[in-house]
């Protein structure tokens, strides 16, 4: 924890401590060490700052007007008190100064704190009036607190002081005492003062508008306020402000739906109290009863007036045509209608103006009488126009930033909403952390810039991608450092900022930018980097209430860019888990050539998945599946039933009841889902917990409901091709069929019967079997593929699957590079694509023989194997292949049952196969030493690599494998 204000010899040292470049966060305030930042990275040093007097002061100002009856009371408050009032400019310079008791005056002087000396934070370091004013906040300052050591034997408390209308910061009101008299409730006791400070100035504006009006007397009758409805009052006191905001006397036409004219006069006012504004009159053509009343103040009688606007009138703008509409004609042949250059003039589409000079004769009749539509002062009018605009941009900027979950592209749409309305040239930069997803460790590093806005930056600004290192006495570095913008109304006189790179700076100043906005991008309590704003074409500066705009346009793209991080975090963390869910590289087989491609959606990463299982007997299963949703449940779903599509594989169970088994599972891990949770035949039990929908109700409040969204259905397709017989067995749940390219180019779709997807549960799955010629190519694929390209026109994706499929002599690389030619750039859903291109064992590769159940045939079926392999050139296995031989055919004979047949095949294993029309399983156990029987299948699984046994529709088959030496395989 920091340590208190009060305590010197900590501060003290921790002052030293910083000076020496040793780190010092945890025994100095935040705000103070902020301070301390900036002044180091100005060049202040702390053993010598100089105060500098200033002659031309604003003594007499509204400021100093306004706060003198403050500094009044102020004064009277700490009378006996050695405590001290003082009141500044926006540029720190010294006022008034009011003090508490009369011997405190001695050591303010020595301090130089009198009327013109300036204390701004820049020039003298950390203290209460220049502190405040830079952080334009309230600051307390004390003792060694303060970076310059002449001012340590000081304690101030500061309030900075903003115009009421427009936010811009006018100065500051300063309490300062000795450090040893220093009390916290001073903070407290000037910020109200500053408060009443802005209470007196926007009473002081309010004011002065209210004698414009009461000069401008309202002697129409009743009915002709009704003349005007509420809607063309609202469009027309639009309009008006506008005109008051130009600052000209002079004429405009304005037309209303319903192609009514009315004629706005704006003319100058002048209240006895000195205040000078205009007043805007609307006169409504054919209606009688609006007239004017001449102002009874010093504007005299109306005869006196001579026409509205006086020789000296300066003519408005011409005012645009509104979209889609035309200037309306102009009564009278000798009425003049002249541009003007001037200010710009905005009008609604549903009203059309011309400006005219306001000499120009009335097109309406002679002297108008008209409404008293609005009354104000052109610089009260114009903050209000901008601040129209400004909500007008923070409106858009709400609809346009963020529409994408994508970090880069919503700081590109954060630089796009800005300009040219705001600045002319906008940049932000992130560190590369951030464009990761990961959590910004720190920002003091280098950036990235990721996106920029504005006509021809390349040649002056840094360009997008380009890593951006900021020194320490830049305003985005000293943004970054305290989380608070910065201003650089003028980069010219801005050092720091031309310090970092002055070849750069001078070429951005001689291409005409000139003014600055740094601000730090932060969300939820973190800085994620820094945006800037930059000034060329727009040739006002940027102001303090510029800043408040800047600020939040930033804070709600920093927020859009935190939930784009935070996804492009989630989407790489279930990207990572679903790649490596998925398999790495395919299994060694001979069966068929297989190439597959995996493409995550956009929106975030689902469970589509595939494998290529060996089997028993050179057959080879080819599976795709589809996880209904995205996310990380969805991926460790897929993880879920890739293990049990393996495992139900090793059981050499068939197709159809690999989905059966498959769909029983999904059943069990979420019986909540598929309602068998508490569920009779009334319906949910009082106790059970209800659910909400499949998709809908996993939403962000799902991981704080303590429930785990469970599996609502997945997609399967199933396949076994078997290299000898060459055909395929294949079923599917809820997945579209496969597809089957012949070797010379047709393309067809097997007619495999639809299942219903996984988790419904208790309906059967059907399979269909099918020839595939040698070099045919299976494709399977998930519906991504089909609806990627085509929306949810499944036909139309068949078609152009046909389309692209129909080539002979493709690899299964080069159709999987032909079918990626179907998905978008983007696309919404997951893709998995697995095309394998079949092979077959030849006939010489396999043997076969049909036994009678005679037990001498044992010896010649041990006869016809060594002889088998004698001709295949397997002489060095041929011994244990006897043995096991031996004790396969001998045991089939005594406990199974006709037909019997034995099967040799050479692939990548010498594969020995034994099949019988019984379905009793044999049972591997370990003999005991009494027991005469029992270890022949003990022997089997000893000299064989691997064994098992698999179910067929007319029995069973065992099965054993043995590696060929080297060299033996073909």
């Amino acid at each position: 924890m920091p340590v208190s204000w009060d305590d010197t010899a900590a501060l003290t040292d921790a002052h030293d401590r910083f000076l020496a470049g040793r780190l010092v966060r945890r025994a100095v305030r935040p705000p103070i060490l902020s301070s301390w930042e900036r002044c180091r990275s100005l060049g202040i040093a702390a053993d010598h700052v100089e105060v500098l007097y200033h002659t031309e002061l604003d003594l007499g100002g509204s400021l100093a007007d306004a706060a003198r009856p403050v500094l009044d009371r102020l004064e009277t408050q700490v009378s006996g008190i050695r405590v001290s009032a003082v009141l500044c400019d926006q540029e720190a310079r010294v006022l008034e100064r009011r003090v508490g008791e009369h011997s405190l005056n001695r050591f303010l002087d020595s301090l130089n704190l009198a009327p013109g000396f300036a204390f701004s934070e820049e020039l003298t370091g950390t203290n209460g009036m220049g502190t405040a004013l830079a952080a334009r906040q309230p600051a307390f300052v004390c003792g060694r607190e303060h970076f310059a050591d002449i001012m340590r034997q000081f304690a101030c408390a500061a309030a900075p002081i903003r115009d009421p209308l427009s936010g811009r910061v006018l100065g500051a009101l300063d309490l300062t005492c000795n450090h040893r008299h220093a009390d916290a409730s001073m903070l407290g006791l000037v910020h109200q003062a500053a408060v009443d400070v802005e209470q007196r100035l926007l009473d002081r504006i309010t004011a002065r508008e209210r004698a414009l009006l009461a000069a401008f007397p309202r002697g129409r009758p009743r009915e002709a306020a009704d003349a005007l409805g509420r809607r063309d009052r609202l469009v027309l006191e639009e309009l008006a402000m506008q005109l008051i905001a130009a600052g000209h006397a002079g004429v405009a036409e304005a037309w209303l739906p319903g192609g009514r004219g009315v004629t706005l006069w704006c003319r100058e006012a002048r209240s006895r109290s000195g205040a000078t504004g205009f007043l805007v009159e609307a006169v409504l053509a054919g209606v009688d009863g609006l007239y004017r009343c001449a102002p009874q103040d010093s504007l005299g009688s109306p005869d006196a007036m001579g026409p509205p606007g006086g020789p000296g009138a300066v003519p408005l703008a011409h005012a645009p045509l509104a979209p889609g509409t035309s200037a309306p004609d102009t009564p009278g042949p000798d009425t003049p209608v002249r541009e003007m250059p001037g200010p710009e003039i905005l009008v609604p589409e549903t009203l059309v103006a011309t400006a005219r000079s306001a000499d120009a004769p009335a097109p309406f009749g002679e002297q108008p009488r008209g409404e008293p539509l609005a009354v104000g002062e052109p610089g009260v009018s114009r903050l209000a126009l901008l601040a129209r605009e400004r909500l007008g941009l923070l409106c858009e900027a709400g609809v346009t930033v963020g529409t994408t979950l994508d970090v880069t592209r919503t700081a590109e749409e954060l630089t796009e909403v800005a300009v040219p309305r705001f600045a002319d040239y906008v940049v932000v930069d992130l560190p590369d952390c951030v464009l990761r997803g990961e959590e910004p460790v720190r920002t003091d590093g280098p950036l990235r810039r990721v996106a920029m806005a504005g006509a021809g930056v390349a040649s002056h600004l840094y360009p997008v991608g380009e890593a951006v290192g900021y020194a320490p006495s830049t305003p985005q570095a000293r943004a970054l450092a305290t989380g608070d913008p910065v201003l650089e109304p003028y980069l010219h006189e801005a050092h720091g900022w031309l310090a970092h790179d002055p070849n750069r700076g001078g070429r951005v100043l001689r291409a005409g930018i000139h003014s600055l906005i740094a601000v730090p991008m932060r969300a939820r309590g973190v800085v994620l980097g820094v945006a800037g704003f930059y000034r060329s074409a727009l040739k006002q500066p940027f102001e303090e209430d510029d800043l408040s705009l800047a600020e939040d346009l930033v804070s709600r793209a920093a927020v859009c860019i935190d939930n784009a991080r935070r996804f492009t975090r989630e989407h790489a963390t279930a990207l990572a888990l679903q790649r490596s869910l998925l398999p790495r590289g395919l299994p060694a087989q001979h069966a068929v050539e297989a190439a597959h491609r995996y493409r995550p959606a956009t929106t975030g990463v689902g469970g589509d998945w595939f494998d290529v299982i060996p089997l028993s007997g050179a057959r080879v299963a080819l599976a795709v599946g589809d996880v209904v949703g995205h996310g990380l449940h969805a991926t460790a779903t897929m993880g879920r039933l890739r293990t049990a599509v393996h495992n139900f594989s090793a059981l050499d169970l068939a197709v159809d009841e690999v989905l059966t088994q498959l769909d029983d599972l999904v059943c069990r891990l979420d019986p909540e889902a598929m309602g068998w949770d508490g569920m009779g035949a009334e319906g949910p039990a009082p106790d059970a917990p209800s659910t909400g929908g499949t998709e809908s109700a996993a939403g962000p409040d799902t991981a704080d409901s303590g429930h785990e969204p469970g599996i609502v259905g997945s997609g399967c397709l199933y396949a076994v091709y078997d290299p000898v017989t060459r055909r395929c067995t294949a079923a599917r749940a809820g997945h579209p069929p496969p597809a089957l390219v012949l070797p010379d180019g047709t393309v067809e779709f097997p007619d495999v019967p639809p299942g219903p997807p996984l988790g419904v549960g208790g309906l059967p799955f059907e399979t269909a079997d099918f020839a595939v010629p040698e070099g045919s190519l299976l494709v399977l694929y998930t519906d991504g593929l089909l609806t990627g390209a085509t929306g949810r026109d499944a036909e139309v994706g068949f078609e152009r699957l046909r389309t692209v499929l129909a080539r002979a002599g493709r690899t299964p690389e080069q159709a999987c590079d032909a079918l990626e030619s179907l998905l978008p750039d983007r696309p919404a859903d997951d893709v998995v694509l697995l095309v394998a291109r079949t092979r077959a064992l030849a006939d010489d590769q396999v043997a076969v023989w049909d036994l009678p159940a005679d037990p001498a045939e044992v010896s010649r079926a041990r006869q016809e194997v060594l002889d088998r392999l004698t001709e295949w050139g397997l002489e060095e296995p041929a011994f244990t292949t006897e043995l096991i031989v031996s004790e396969l055919v001998t045991n089939a004979i005594r406990y199974g049952r006709e037909p019997l047949q034995l099967r040799l095949l050479r692939e990548r294993a010498l594969i020995c196969e034994m099949a019988d029309g019984s379905s009793t399983s044999p049972r591997l156990r370990r003999a005991r030493t009494t027991d005469e029987g029992g270890r022949g299948l003990f022997l089997v699984a000893q000299l064989a690599q691997r064994w098992g046994t698999r179910y067929t529709e007319h029995g069973k088959v065992i099965w054993t494998e043995q590696p060929l030496p080297r060299g033996g395989a073909r």
